[in-house]
């Protein structure tokens, strides 16, 4: 199964399977769910639901996964089983906490997971139905998993892998905060030295859509020199990490590693250098 899915191909999926996470963030996000929202979707919330910040972001970041039983609660109480086929979308054009969505679905054992492409936007121009206030729908049984499937980094794999140059670490964030010119989120402007800047937003076309798989393939075999095997992805805090991440495997690569901590945990931890480039 592709992890993209186009607004038409939602519009004719007829299963009772079919499960639509609203992934999408920002001020007053329950609200605007509330008021409207693709008909039937279930609101999935970044910071309670797909993140569980620890008392200190310099160890995990801003954005840490949560554990595996805090999720396994969230997944019933989305109503979510094992054979659910998995549909999620957000208002950034699946850049934001759709992608993280996908992640962690994925990481958690489910193959049947898509993320819309284009988002919200693209579903209203393609005329997919919308409704509003809460959907009602019954619980699912506890799933139960011993460990995330996907590969993560740590802070200090991240750094040995540098310092051994036995990785390629991909710094997605937008050019501007790589080369440290400002820092709109963390609290200290530039990169973790060695890292590369591919930002995720040229994952997309001009319409906000995915580039086709094959565009993608030349691409990043291009910037890559070759050499696409020993990836680690960050961000700022895991989360359009993802987006890069699902653009890889939607071009056909091996699902590289996610560095959860990001800059948001580099940044704040004592003694971890900064480079920029000014």
């Amino acid at each position: 199964m592709s992890p993209i899915i186009s607004p038409s191909e939602l519009k004719n999926i007829s299963t009772e399977n079919l499960i639509i996470l609203d992934a999408r963030t920002g001020k007053d996000v329950k609200q605007n769910y509330l008021e409207r929202h693709i008909i039937g979707a279930r609101f999935i919330d970044l910071d309670k639901d797909l993140a569980e910040a620890g008392e200190n972001a310099a160890f995990g970041g801003r954005h840490p996964l949560p554990g595996l039983e805090k999720f396994s609660e969230t997944l019933s109480n989305l109503g979510i089983t094992e054979n659910s086929h998995i549909v999620v979308y957000d208002d950034k054009n699946g850049s934001n906490a759709a992608a993280r969505a996908w992640w962690m679905l994925r990481s958690f054992g489910f193959d049947n997971v898509q993320v819309l492409d284009g988002g919200m936007q693209a579903a209203e121009k393609n005329n997919i139905e919308f409704s509003s206030g809460e959907e009602t729908f019954e619980k699912a049984p506890l799933i139960k998993k011993d460990n995330w499937n996907l590969p993560v980094s740590s802070l200090e794999e991240v750094e040995n892998e540098l310092e051994n140059n036995s990785s390629t670490v991909i710094d997605v964030r937008d050019a501007y905060r790589y080369r440290g010119e400002s820092e709109p989120i963390d609290l200290v402007a530039g990169h973790i030295p060695g890292a590369i800047n591919i930002p995720f937003s040229e994952n997309l076309d001009e319409n906000g859509l995915f580039l086709s798989p094959e565009i993608l393939k030349e691409k990043y075999t291009q910037l890559l020199q070759n050499k696409p095997e020993n990836l680690i992805i960050h961000c700022g805090s895991g989360v359009t990490a993802c987006h890069t991440i699902l653009a890889l495997a939607h071009a056909g690569f091996y699902i590289p590693d996610l560095y959860v901590g990001s800059w948001s945990e580099w940044s704040r931890r004592e003694g971890k250098e900064v480079a920029k480039e000014l």
